[in-house]
């Protein structure tokens, strides 16, 4: 179906026409005319197919149809602006679009605001890590659509910045990975707040239990439309697995992006330290590559997008999971997973990065030991096994400066590959001392044995100085010399000898000189102990 066939408003159908759309993707044939027609839609399809425009484009005819008519209208232009307008729309009503991070917040309003750019329709993105300054100026000069981040909103509601009811329709885009990322209890918050009466729109690739249950305790009755029921990821996506050893995993990934050389690539890492740990191998080894996480501001990860975006040499981007989502960046055409990710969806939605918009894409997994659980629930996931590839020798790239990354002891550790673990190079093995010649030979002869009386005044003079004593110290205690007593009530303080607790290091074998017995306590008779029971007893 072609958008012309929808009869949309003019100065909506206008900006389409601007951007070069001509024929609907399958979820936007499929959900456009049942949100045009106002109902709740659940829609599941692949990533890079168009979900964006399928609910926007509709949203936008519904306002546009609910604004005052001028001039003659045909009876035809009347029927259909009676069946899509939203009833009574008022200027303060919007549409509220939840996001689950900032970066797919930012896509959403850029389809917004060039899908709006005849009709002066008005939307902004509200999201953490920026000031409320600009966001609250929006909100008080009123917008249509707005675009946010669950946290941020209900910061601002609190605040009664934001009055959920006059939200006129809901949308949750990847309403699934809001879920994943703890967002569900902030979901039902604002459910809670904005009318029953609103439409209700989930769009995701891949849409669960959950989200589909939170829809209908809601009171939403949407219509399911599934694209791709018969197929876990996108057609146009040729994924393949190298099996690899830890270790081999620098030497592969520089050997796959100097055999494809991509026009545009992004490197998948399950953890946000090794972002530019990776970045800079590229980097050091002549691959210009930018790196991005949650490690950044939200002002550098904008500024790190736009320049990937941009036509220039910046061609690979190193991210984790908060790029896997809403980056609609059509150039991409392959996708590296430098480890696999440990649940099946996010395998799909990485490689779902490339082959948009009916291009063809390749995504490539380097699966070591620590990935093979991952890997089989993936292909379970997929229902198939991911073909598997290797490089040829030479193919493999063999001059290149190793992977280090600092530790926080400051040390410099190499990934390059090691030797057998069993190897010990030239130190031979462990049992055999080798050169190292008896353990004694050259550290002289045993000390020669002291009288008790000398070693322990020497051994109290050696603490006598650690601890201060003697001149210009603290005042020397008097030794107490004897034997010890078992004191119940002091404990080990009658052990002191000096001004200095014996440590467990002085009753190590032949460092002091043999313990003697303690005196055991004088037993009292029977008598005694009855007399002196009654002594106490009338005292």
């Amino acid at each position: 179906m072609k958008f012309s066939e929808l009869n949309l408003e003019a100065s909506l159908n206008a900006a389409i026409q601007k951007l070069g759309y001509e024929d609907c993707t399958p979820i936007q044939e499929q959900a456009m005319n049942p949100i045009l027609d106002g109902n709740d839609v659940a829609g599941l399809a692949q990533t890079g197919t168009g979900k964006t425009a399928a609910f926007l484009i509709p949203l936008m005819e519904r306002i546009l149809r609910a604004r005052p008519v001028t001039g003659d209208v045909s009876e035809e232009q009347k029927a259909i602006t009676d069946k899509r307008a939203f009833k009574d729309w008022k200027p303060q009503n919007f549409i509220l679009i939840l996001v689950p991070t900032r970066e797919l917040a930012e896509q959403v309003q850029e389809n917004v605001t060039k899908l709006s750019e005849v009709s002066g329709l008005r939307g902004f993105a509200i999201y953490g890590g920026t000031g409320y300054d600009k966001q609250k100026e929006a909100l008080r000069n009123g917008v249509e659509f707005i675009v946010a981040t669950p946290g941020r909103l209900i910061d601002l509601y609190k605040e009664h910045l934001v009055d959920l009811k006059q939200v006129r329709a809901i949308v949750f885009d990847e309403a699934d990975r809001m879920f994943d990322m703890g967002f569900k209890d902030d979901m039902k918050y604002i459910l809670q707040r904005v009318p029953r009466e609103r439409q209700f729109l989930v769009f995701s690739a891949t849409l669960n239990f959950d989200v589909l249950n939170t829809a209908y305790q809601f009171g939403s009755e949407p219509v399911e439309i599934n694209i791709s029921r018969d197929q876990a990821k996108a057609e146009n996506v040729k994924d393949m697995i190298f099996h690899v050893g830890n270790d081999e995993k620098p030497q592969h990934l520089l050997s796959l992006l100097k055999l494809h050389n991509p026009k545009q690539a992004i490197i998948f890492t399950n953890f946000k330290l090794s972002v530019e740990k990776i970045a800079r191998f590229l980097v050091d080894n002549g691959v210009p590559a930018m790196a991005i996480s949650s490690l950044l501001t939200q002002a550098q990860r904008n500024r790190v997008i736009e320049q990937f975006k941009a036509e220039n040499n910046m061609n690979i981007l190193v991210a984790t999971d908060v790029a896997a989502r809403g980056l609609d960046i059509k150039g991409v055409d392959v996708v590296i997973n430098y480890e696999l990710p440990n649940d099946s969806e996010s395998y799909v939605h990485r490689i779902g990065r490339t082959g948009r918009a009916g291009t063809t894409g390749s995504a490539f997994s380097l699966v070591s030991e620590k990935d093979v659980e991952a890997l089989a629930r993936i292909e379970d996931y997929l229902k198939h096994k991911v073909e598997a590839g290797f490089l040829e020798n030479d193919q493999l790239v063999k001059e290149f400066k190793p992977m280090t990354f600092q530790r926080e002891d400051g040390y410099q550790k190499s990934d390059k590959p090691r030797g057998p673990r069993g190897e010990r190079g030239d130190r031979g093995p462990r049992g055999d001392r080798g050169d190292r010649g008896p353990r004694r030979d050259n550290r002289g002869p045993r000390p020669e044995k002291r009288e008790h009386g000398q070693q322990g005044q020497e051994r109290g003079e050696g603490q006598q100085r650690k601890h201060g004593g003697g001149q210009g110290g603290r005042p020397e205690h008097k030794r107490h010399d004897g034997p010890k007593r078992h004191d119940h009530k002091r404990g080990d303080q009658s052990q002191q000898r000096g001004d200095f607790k014996k440590g467990p290091h002085q009753h190590r074998k032949g460092a002091s000189a043999p313990k003697r017995a303690p005196t055991p306590p004088k037993q009292k008779s029977v008598g005694q102990k009855i007399a002196g029971f009654f002594k106490k007893l009338f005292s």
